[in-house]
């Protein structure tokens, strides 16, 4: 399919354009001062009934852009943010980028282990964390280039009563605040005040510099950041705003659109098509710090009127059968967003039956900004793909040897368009890896395009795991577990799961007889994110290996050869 065809353009819906133009802001600091001036006064964000405004977002981020810059801190400096849904994140997000530096979104969940790979490999000098995860950090502090801590509660911007209320029930109460020692970490509240004394210098930034360090394991699994320009995130706000419009410029005038934010920030497809896209419409966003808590989000979204609703296929299930799906008003909902993984048939139907809105599945990456597909936001109907292209951008099918296959034919995914990353940061290798001659990123899934430009994903060219949206490498499993005294071999899979769509599954050869399951899972919880444990945990004689002795982690999704008798 040649960049003249594009085949796929006649499904648009009336009024959504086949391009878009991400010049029209030299850089997103242009964009978060518009979104600043133009909707001062209306609510940015709620959390936990508190409503926090695009001036106090403004006030508070340009304060801690000056914090920053008084450190010492430069332009291109990566500053790294640690944090659940809270108003600081947003908060952060902007102060880093006016200061010209580069956010680093971390997961808050990481081991230490994870953190100090992160942290080290990003270069990163500063980071702001929330004081739930600050145990975590003094653990690996000394093994990254770390030299500023900024530390914030839970309830730090919800005014002085009530944020002090939430930061005891947390601290003191549910008790989620672990001891920790940093020496010299400084407070948010702290943070700010200096840097209202201090002053802010707006430097020059444009729309090639670096804005994310988004971390991803790639098509390797050693996680790696993916280097997102300004001009990648604006592209895809853009693209996202456009390919919405059918639907949320039917939200009636007077209303403010609203979204829903479940999903973390730390995710790309929060971060862009929640957060920033919001910004650029001066839209609410209701954030959520825990989409588990399933109660917490009822109450949150109780008494609310929104329109937009991205979310992974494992939330919505999780909600359309929950008992509480009644006590919130679904009838303004104008698009649910499925992204991250693949949504299931079932769920699809069941969320379309309970609140009159289809789930219109979309499809991207980290190294996407992520949205790259999506099925049109008008259809009704599931079709079971990842959609068509979004405007400005390009999809070919090829094969191994980079060339396009025919139509109907499986091959790899390959994409193209403005909000493609502009590589791996300092790792020039594996960009050459992903990259072809005339600018298509190697996606490493397997789909198939049919005649109208609608990509189904039938397989993934790597071993990855997507366990609810997140993506597990299973040779950063296998390192952990082939660690523990006792293992011989171990070898990492995917296997099929009716909530998360997928969960680890290791198997294991044994050096010591004498170990059990109950081993293999304690040692994982101290060192792998939740969502990286392995569920299942099978002992075996012999890994099926290859001829040169690699694992065929395809051959252990088969059931172990009956043992000689």
């Amino acid at each position: 399919m040649h960049m003249q065809d594009r085949v796929w353009l006649s499904e648009y819906p009336p009024g959504v354009p086949a391009d878009i133009d991400p010049t029209q802001y030299a850089s997103l600091n242009e964009l978060l001062d518009e979104a600043f001036t133009r909707h001062a006064g209306s609510t940015a964000y709620t959390f936990m009934g508190h409503d926090t405004s695009f001036a106090d977002t403004d006030r508070d981020s340009r304060a801690l852009a000056a914090y920053l810059q008084g450190l010492g801190l430069v332009k291109g400096d990566r500053v790294a943010l640690m944090m659940p849904n809270v108003p600081q994140y947003p908060v952060a997000v902007a102060a880093v980028l006016r200061a010209g530096m580069v956010v680093v979104n971390v997961n808050p969940l990481y081991t230490s282990d994870e953190l100090a790979h992160q942290l080290g490999d990003s270069g990163a000098k500063a980071i702001v964390i929330v004081e739930n995860f600050a145990a975590t950090l003094q653990k690996c502090l000394d093994r990254t280039q770390v030299r500023h801590v900024v530390l914030t509660g839970m309830g730090d911007s919800l005014g002085s009563a009530k944020g002090m209320l939430v930061n005891f029930v947390v601290r003191r109460v549910k008790k989620l605040v672990p001891p920790f020692r940093l020496p010299g970490a400084v407070r948010w509240k702290a943070a700010l005040a200096r840097g209202k004394a201090g002053t802010f210098a707006a430097p020059a930034v444009g729309g090639d510099d670096i804005a994310v360090l988004q971390y991803t394991g790639g098509t390797t699994g050693v996680p790696k950041g993916a280097m997102l320009l300004h001009r990648n995130i604006i592209a895809n706000v853009l693209q996202s705003e456009a390919w919405n419009q059918p639907v949320m410029g039917q939200v009636p005038q007077g209303q403010q659109s609203t979204s829903v934010c479940a999903l973390p920030l730390y995710h790309i497809f929060a971060f862009t098509v929640g957060m920033m896209l919001n910004l650029r419409t001066g839209g609410k966003l209701i954030l959520i710090p825990n989409p588990r808590d399933l109660p917490s989000v009822f109450k949150e979204l109780s008494g609310q009127v929104f329109h937009s609703f991205p979310a992974v296929n494992t939330l919505f299930n999780a909600l359309a059968n929950h008992p509480d799906f009644n006590t919130v008003d679904w009838s303004n909902l104008k698009v649910s967003v499925g992204g991250g993984m693949a949504v299931q048939k079932a769920v699809a139907k069941l969320w379309l039956e309970k609140t009159g809105c289809p789930i219109c599945e979309g499809y991207g990456l980290s190294e996407t900004s992520p949205s790259a597909t999506c099925n049109p936001v008008t259809s009704t109907t599931f079709t079971g793909s990842i959609g068509v292209p979004l405007p400005s951008t390009y999809i070919r099918i090829i094969d191994e040897h980079g060339v396009e296959v025919a139509e109907g034919e499986s091959g790899e995914i390959a994409l193209m368009g403005p909000q493609v990353m502009a590589g791996y940061w300092q790792r020039p290798d594996e960009t050459a890896q992903v990259m072809t001659r005339d600018g298509y990123f190697k996606t490493g899934d397997i789909g198939i395009m049919d005649a109208r430009g609608y990509t189904r994903i039938i397989d993934r060219k790597k071993d990855m795991i997507l366990v609810s949206g997140f993506n597990v490498y299973p040779n950063e499993v296998e390192d952990v577990v082939a660690a523990l005294p006792g293992v011989l071999e171990v070898g990492a899979i995917g296997v099929p799961d009716e909530k998360s769509g997928e969960v680890v599954k290791v198997v294991i050869v044994k050096k010591d007889p004498a170990l059990t399951e109950d081993d293999v899972r304690a040692w994982c919880r101290e060192r792998l994110t939740g969502y990286k444990r392995p569920r299942v945990v099978e002992f075996r004689d012999e890994l099926p290996k290859s001829p040169v002795g690699k694992v065929l982690r395809r051959m252990l999704r088969e059931p172990a050869a009956p043992a000689a008798q």
